[in-house]
C-alpha cells in the first residue's frame, strides 16, 4: 500500500485518537518539548505508534513545503472510496458534499473539515482537473480526510443525475441562483454542489442541479471562498436537519 505523510499536530493526533492502525512512524522535531509534544508522545506510546525524534531540517526533507509544526506521520495513504458507496439508495439523513472542480488543495481540506464537522455521508470530487488528498489537504483537513469518504468520480454531471434516480436533491450553489439558501428546505436526503475557484459551476454541472441557490451578500466582494461558502451552506443545512 501507498504510503504519504500527514502534518501538524491536529492531523497526527486525529490519526492517533482513530487508533493508529495506519500510522507508520511519527517524525517529531526535537526542538518540540512543550504540551503538545507531550500528549503526542504519550498517546502514540499508547498506541504503540513509534516516535523518532529528528531535526526539524529533516521534517522539511521527507515533506517539502508542508507546514508541520514540527510533526509529520508516514500513514498508509487512504485510498478514495469507490464509486459505488453512491449507488445505495437515498435515506433521510444522507448529506453529500460535490466540488466541482476545486484544485487548490488548502480549500479541499477545509471543506472535508467542515464536512466531517456536519455529519456529511460523502464528499464527491471530479477524478480530473481537481485537487487530490495531498499533505497539504490533509493538513488542512486537520483529521477529517481520514473520517469522510472523498469518492472521485469520472464525470460529476452524469453521478449529479444517478443521484436523482435514487432520491436525492441537487442544490446548486451561485451568485446567479434566484432564491437565497435561508429560504431552501435542506431535510432529507441532499447533495450540495459548489464550483471551483474562480469559474464556479460548469454549465452542464448546474443544469444537473434541481435548484440553484445563492448566499446573500451584503458587501461589494461578489463572492466568498469556496471553503467558506462550503461552511456557511453546509451549517444552514446542519441547523433545519436538527430535531426541534
Amino acid at each position: 500500500m501507498s504510503e504519504t505523510y500527514i502534518g501538524g499536530f491536529h492531523a497526527v493526533i486525529a490519526a492517533l485518537e482513530e487508533g493508529g492502525e495506519r500510522l507508520r512512524e511519527i517524525l517529531l522535531a526535537d526542538t518540540r518539548r512543550d504540551a503538545r509534544a507531550q500528549r503526542l508522545l504519550a498517546l502514540a506510546a499508547q498506541r504503540g505508534v513509534t516516535v523518532r525524534q529528528v531535526a526539524r531540517d529533516t521534517l522539511d526533507i521527507y515533506a517539502p513545503g508542508l507546514r508541520h509544526q514540527g510533526v509529520l506521520a508516514a500513514i498508509e495513504a487512504a485510498a478514495l472510496a469507490g464509486e459505488a458507496l453512491l449507488d445505495v439508495p437515498a435515506t433521510d439523513e444522507r448529506l453529500l458534499l460535490a466540488l466541482d472542480g476545486v484544485q487548490d488543495p488548502h480549500n479541499l481540506g477545509a471543506c472535508l473539515r467542515t464536512a466531517e464537522a456536519v455529519g456529511v455521508s460523502a464528499v464527491i470530487v471530479p477524478k480530473d482537473r481537481a485537487a487530490g488528498l495531498t499533505p497539504a489537504a490533509r493538513k488542512a483537513a486537520a483529521g477529517a480526510a481520514e473520517r469522510v469518504p472523498l469518492v472521485a468520480v469520472t464525470n460529476l454531471a452524469r453521478r449529479l443525475a444517478k443521484l436523482k434516480t435514487l432520491g436525492y436533491w441537487i442544490t446548486g450553489l451561485t451568485g446567479e441562483g434566484s432564491e437565497s439558501i435561508y429560504a431552501l428546505d435542506f431535510t432529507g436526503p441532499q447533495v450540495i454542489v459548489l464550483g471551483g475557484e474562480g469559474g464556479g459551476l460548469r454549465r452542464l454541472t448546474a443544469e444537473h442541479c434541481d435548484r440553484l441557490a445563492r448566499i446573500p451578500m451584503l458587501g461589494r466582494i461578489e463572492s466568498l471562498n469556496v471553503s467558506v461558502a462550503a461552511a456557511v451552506c453546509l451549517y444552514e443545512a446542519y441547523r433545519q436537519r436538527q430535531p426541534r
